[in-house]
């Protein structure tokens, strides 16, 4: 384990991960049905700054229960309110809401919470939103979400490709479901910071996926080139030589956040540091997934389907399925008698060749040159271009 472990941070792992698209997009799609039925039915837990109502912060000592606070609250005219207690710089506090923002309703109530033990109306705290101007901050956040969205897929269309463009946005509906499916569950409160931290890890996720594109395009271009590898192959190597960078990342930046929403959980209760916090963990922990596990596997689905590289995968299937030649037997040479032979034949060569005589008493033929030509008549007449040799 520890070879292996070793082996990813040196980059010589060769995951089949592009290969198991099927079971990881099959997760990922179980997973955003599973968040999407979590908002229907359990809806988001909006703060009052979204939806309008009241907020009372009280001071209180430590022999106060909830039920004393609800009651409190109660006698002030209040029927939906929610009591939590929290720590702040050592002091512990109720925290009242109600959707109800009537003027007078919140004096009734604050006049009913001063007379709470360890509390007094200078020291309540009193923040109340109409339901217009939470509608408006709710309509304005979800327009700052759909430009961010728009203006993301025109970027990634330019700078790579419309189908790069596409998994992009897939990928950052993908984190967004799931991150509220997570608050739906657990309850927390979604407050302005909520909105920041959702913000901030779609950007965080879109980084991480446009550096895995920017390898996959780099290779894949290079592939098309020689037609040696389908689009699929080329991104999973891709996809491995940039998966050890992703998960560093992602690590690195997981512990000060899980840092701060341990901090938010367990010292301060119910605030802005436990919303802030589990937006971002769980939004990181989905794109860092998303990233490697779903917008590339998209990616080579989507490009598979394109003529060429279909036909690069014909190609490469019928190369696969040929079978080999056969191949030709070879011959070993017994080099000492192949030198025997060089040598009787070089003894041959040394031997004056002998022709028998020619009529007219004259001595015999000259022997032709190495190489096969033949000799040269006899008369001493000089051949068209060529000289006479003496």
């Amino acid at each position: 384990m520890i070879r292996g472990l070793k082996a990813m941070y040196r980059g010589d792992n060769h995951f089949n991960l592009v290969g198991r698209s099927r079971l990881f997009l099959t997760i990922s799609i179980l997973a955003m049905v599973f968040s999407a039925g979590s908002l229907v039915t359990r809806r988001l837990n909006l703060g009052i700054e979204f939806e309008g109502g009241s907020l009372w912060v009280v001071p209180v000592t430590a022999d106060v229960s909830e039920g004393d606070v609800a009651a409190a609250a109660g006698r002030g005219g209040l029927a939906d309110q929610a009591v939590q207690f929290v720590n702040e710089q050592g002091t512990r506090k109720a925290r009242v809401t109600s959707r109800s923002s009537d003027p007078a309703l919140v004096d009734h109530v604050n006049a009913e919470l001063a007379s709470l033990p360890g509390a007094s109306a200078d020291t309540i705290e009193v923040t109340s939103v109409g339901p217009t101007w939470g509608s408006q901050i709710s309509r304005k956040a979800l327009q700052a979400l759909i430009i961010f969205l728009i203006l993301v897929t025109i970027y990634i269309s330019l700078r790579f490709e419309w189908k790069m463009a596409l998994a992009a946005l897939a990928c950052l509906i993908h984190d967004l479901l799931i991150t509220g499916g997570v608050y739906s569950l657990v309850g927390f409160e979604v407050v302005p910071a909520t909105v920041i931290a959702t913000l901030t890890i779609l950007g965080y996720s879109l980084y991480d996926t446009v550096v895995v594109f920017d390898k996959v395009q780099e290779n894949t271009s290079l592939a098309a080139q020689t037609a040696r590898q389908s689009y699929s192959d080329t991104a999973n190597d891709s996809l491995n030589q940039v998966l050890m960078r992703s998960l560093n990342t992602s690590l690195v930046v997981l512990i000060p956040v899980g840092a701060l929403l341990f901090v938010g959980i367990t010292r301060t209760g119910t605030s802005v540091l436990k919303d802030f916090g589990l937006a971002l963990f769980v939004g990181i922990l989905s794109g860092t997934y998303s990233s490697i596990f779903f917008a590339t596997p998209l990616l080579a689905l989507l490009k598979e389907r394109e003529p060429r590289y279909q036909q690069i995968r014909a190609r490469l299937v019928s190369r696969a399925g040929r079978e080999p030649l056969p191949r030709r037997p070879v011959v070993k040479v017994d080099e000492a008698a192949t030198d025997q032979g060089e040598a009787a034949e070089e003894e041959v060569a040394a031997e004056p060749v002998k022709a028998p005589a020619k009529a007219g008493g004259k001595g015999p033929a000259r022997r032709p040159a190495r190489g096969g030509s033949r000799p040269r008549p006899s008369g001493g007449k000089k051949r068209s271009g060529g000289k006479r040799r003496r």
